[in-house]
């Protein structure tokens, strides 16, 4: 019983590898879809590279919590 559950992890952990390594050589890479609110580059344009995307990124999460405190602000309990 002990060697069907070793061989179905193996099994599992060989074909994970498999998925794994076809990923990792595609020669293309799928386009990921821009963040809700960027503006999407222009069809000629290359898209930013990933440090601009990340800080881009960074600044509308930054906004969105400063937009949800602003709107969550309650007056002093005194």
């Amino acid at each position: 019983m002990r060697m069907f559950g070793l061989v179905g992890l193996l099994l599992a952990l060989v074909i994970a590898g498999v998925v794994a390594k076809k990923q990792l050589t595609s020669v293309a890479a799928p386009a990921l879809p821009s963040a809700p609110g960027a503006p999407a580059p222009a069809s000629g344009e290359a898209p930013a590279d990933p440090r601009t995307q990340v800080q881009q990124v960074q600044k509308q999460v930054k906004d969105a919590l400063d937009a949800a405190a602003q709107a969550r602000k309650m007056p002093d309990d005194n």
